[in-house]
């Protein structure tokens, strides 16, 4: 018997290793569907959809990828929008408008400034809004013969005129008596001409006469030799260089209607202000 079951093993064990895996496995059943019950998700690679564009996508430039924080445009760099009517006495909310002039009065205004040898052009009428700018603008170049203005000033051609007879007839005979070793004067150095703002750049306030091309900033005169003669204060001053200033000073209103030096206020005392603004009376202001 014990020789038979280790026949019997033998036989077994024989046929086992002879054995093989078949090539494929068995192939699953799929589930069947069952009435009222949900099917089982599919794990899939999820796509973003894409962002609605806007009316203000299509407009806007896409940012520079290489735009840093600090460079981009912050929220609170933003100025607010102003809503409502304008604050009173500011520009907005005067409704001034621009005085017109007529074609015979700047002919003859421009005869005249060339008669007295000044470079002058015409330019094309200025309208900023709010009652800035100047009918028929003039751009002065030379206010005499050789006498540049620096830069150039655009004003209204009754200011340019008075601003050459001045140069003329008070200025230039000043100089000659006061710094003749510096010879003749070549340049007029101007600090403002046209700029619409309110007076004195104020928020509110009357309109300045800059914005209407009534007034000219004078802040110094060169001449071909030495130094230029600056507007400062120079009430105190004993040397010719002050008798020159407050001589020019005094005569500027023979020819303008407002003149402004630098004794006059804390805003005026680099520079003298000249304005050929219209008042009452011919009523004059000179300080």
């Amino acid at each position: 018997m014990k020789n038979i079951a280790i026949a019997a093993a033998i036989a077994t064990l024989t046929i086992l290793t002879g054995a093989s895996l078949p090539d494929k496995g068995p192939i699953p059943h799929i589930k069947p569907q069952i009435a009222g019950e949900a099917e089982e998700p599919v794990e899939t690679t999820p796509t973003p959809e894409p962002r609605p564009s806007t009316v203000n996508d299509a407009q806007s430039p896409p940012a520079p990828q290489n735009e840093t924080p600090s460079e981009a445009e912050k929220p609170q760099d933003k100025k607010p929008e102003k809503f409502g009517p304008p604050a009173p006495g500011t520009l907005e909310a005067q409704n001034l408008t621009i005085e017109a002039e007529s074609d015979a009065d700047h002919a003859q205004c421009m005869g005249e400034l060339q008669a007295l040898g000044a470079l002058v052009n015409d330019i094309p009428r200025i309208d900023e809004g709010n009652g800035c700018g100047i009918d028929k603008p003039v751009r002065l170049v030379e206010v005499l013969p050789g006498i540049k203005v620096k830069p150039e000033a655009t004003l209204r051609c009754p200011a340019a005129l008075a601003l050459a007879r001045w140069m003329k007839e008070s200025v230039i005979p000043a100089a000659t008596a006061a710094a003749k070793e510096k010879g003749r004067i070549t340049a007029l150095n101007q600090a403002s001409s046209y700029v619409c703002r309110l007076r004195n750049g104020a928020e509110i306030g009357k309109i300045s006469e800059h914005a209407r091309g009534n007034a000219i900033d004078i802040a110094s005169f060169g001449f071909e030799r030495g130094d230029v003669i600056a507007v400062k204060p120079r009430r105190e001053d004993p040397t010719l260089a002050g008798a020159f200033q407050r001589t020019v000073s005094a005569s500027g209103c023979l020819y303008f209607s407002t003149v402004l030096d630098p004794e006059s206020d804390s805003a005026h005392e680099t520079h003298f202000h000249m304005d050929v603004l219209q008042r009452k009376g011919g009523f004059r202001y000179c300080h």
